[in-house]
């Protein structure tokens, strides 16, 4: 296994079980901040562009699609990051606050984080517990 899919892995792993406990924590704080964030096109437009600058360190560096799941998953993330901060920046900030509305982000609240700490555990784990090569 590769140094750098070692460390992508463990970066986002450790951020997304980090990121979705503090949210679990203050879910009420989050549904707000995130509700807020949505309505607000200045602070979008440069939560889009730090997404698609992260996403597009990740393809650049580690645009691998064999060696096994963990760094096809790494890769897979990157490009999922890369897409999603295009989106937002080229949809309209009314979008924003639809697709909000739409993934009933308040209603299924606990969804969400949980899906994201199950995934940090994951590239966690997978990062951890493989040697470089």
């Amino acid at each position: 296994m590769s140094p750098r899919t070692l460390f992508i892995s463990r970066l986002l792993g450790l951020y997304l079980i980090l990121a979705s406990l503090s949210m679990v924590a203050h879910p009420q704080a989050t549904i707000s901040t995130v509700a807020a964030l949505v309505h607000n096109p200045p602070v979008m437009l440069v939560v889009s562009i730090l997404t698609l600058v992260a996403g597009l360190a990740i393809v650049l560096s580690h645009n691998v699609w064999s060696g096994g799941a963990l760094p096809v998953v790494v890769t897979l993330s990157g490009w999922l990051m890369l897409l999603k901060g295009l989106i937002f920046l080229l949809l309209p900030p009314e979008a924003h606050a639809a697709i909000f509305v739409a993934v009933r982000y308040a209603e299924l609240f606990y969804l969400y984080p949980s899906m994201a700490f199950l995934f940090g555990a994951y590239l966690t784990y997978g990062g951890f517990a493989k040697l470089p090569s």
